[in-house]
């Protein structure tokens, strides 16, 4: 695959001739004339869901944090590192998925998420100098180092992405495409239901607000991803492998899987390796249908159990994003209107 060309004075911007990959891109933000019209909704919902992680207060976690169990903390600590290190890698391969992609209105999409991705960045800097004591600070960002089982973790989908960068080839690109839309779609999401376990017991009250809006964010993208590879399908039907596709779901799967049990285990209230399990499949299958595969690749996993979290998580937002997403009002996005504290629980 070749990069598309910065000045393009021949490009045709057409709707007719618009492409998600393999258009003939002017790379001019013509957005009065857009083909892909889920991309100017989703556009408002991002733009909406603007917020500063400062404005959380954290002071009150510190305290919590002294008194967790060994178990806790340690979950708290090695979920962090991992959240670190992908939304740091996300930041920085976003312009390189960018690069390729032809259609001007998803183009805005990726720089908005490379943004929302720096800003999750931020918000685990803010996390980690308001509540770590200062001499175990820099071991949250070395973990990924350190610990074997999340080193192996991470490398699954870096690899993926390196991979690409160094061999720019179209089958290479249509693995990161799913490896980024397994990052968005599955690879949080045991980790965030960890914060709000915690905050269902009044623990880390500030860290989870900051997660749910981070989990926001992580669900646009995943919603984004998701039309880009249905969209490209569309145009050609074969360009994703089924079985290699579903190679990587069963293998970002059981290393999810891995990854919680080793992580967060039978040893915090709530969580075990049975419902981790059951989550993931769940999830799993949820994601794979949306890409409208059909069919599921766990069969038997058709519940959540994490469904009382959902309230905490405020998955009502959760649930427009996956499967009714544009009916939601953009008001439902913004840090002042929806994220009004724990009080509640």
């Amino acid at each position: 695959m070749e990069p598309k060309r910065l000045f393009n004075p021949e490009g045709d911007d057409s709707l007719e001739s618009r492409r998600i990959i393999g258009g003939n891109s002017t790379n001019i933000f013509n957005l009065n004339n857009v083909r892909y019209q889920w991309a100017n909704k989703l556009y408002r919902n991002m733009m909406a869901n603007f917020w500063i992680p400062e404005k959380t207060d954290l002071s009150s976690d510190i305290e919590p944090y002294k008194h967790l169990t060994v178990e806790e903390r340690q979950a708290y600590d090695g979920i962090l590192s991992f959240l670190i290190f992908l939304d740091s890698i996300q930041t920085n391969n976003l312009s390189n998925i960018n690069d390729y992609i032809t259609a001007p209105e998803v183009n805005l999409l990726l720089a908005i998420q490379q943004y929302q991705e720096a800003i999750h960045s931020q918000s685990y800097q803010y996390v980690v100098e308001s509540i770590i004591p200062t001499d175990r600070r820099n071991s949250i960002y070395d973990k990924w180092r350190t610990d074997k089982v999340l080193f192996e973790r991470n490398k699954y989908i870096a690899q993926i992405y390196q991979d690409f960068i160094d061999d720019p080839a179209e089958k290479k690109f249509a693995k990161v495409l799913i490896a980024n839309y397994l990052l968005e779609g599955l690879y949080f999401y045991n980790g965030f239901n960890f914060f709000y376990n915690l905050a269902s017991r009044n623990l880390m009250l500030g860290t989870s607000e900051i997660i749910r809006y981070i989990n926001r964010d992580e669900l646009t993208h995943c919603v984004m991803f998701e039309f880009i590879v249905r969209e490209i399908r569309e145009l050609e039907a074969d360009y994703f492998s089924v079985a290699e596709v579903e190679e990587m779901f069963r293998f970002a799967v059981d290393q999810e899987i891995s990854w919680t049990n080793h992580i967060i285990g039978d040893g915090i209230l709530g969580v075990s390796e049975a419902t981790t399990e059951m989550y993931t499949k769940w999830l799993a299958n949820e994601r794979w249908n949306k890409l409208g595969f059909g069919g599921k690749l766990y069969e038997g996993f058709d519940k959540n159990p994490y469904k009382h979290l959902e309230k905490l998580a405020d998955t009502e937002g959760e649930g427009d994003v996956k499967s009714n997403f544009f009916e939601s009002t953009v008001s439902a996005y913004n840090q002042s209107s929806v994220l009004d504290g724990w009080d509640d629980f």
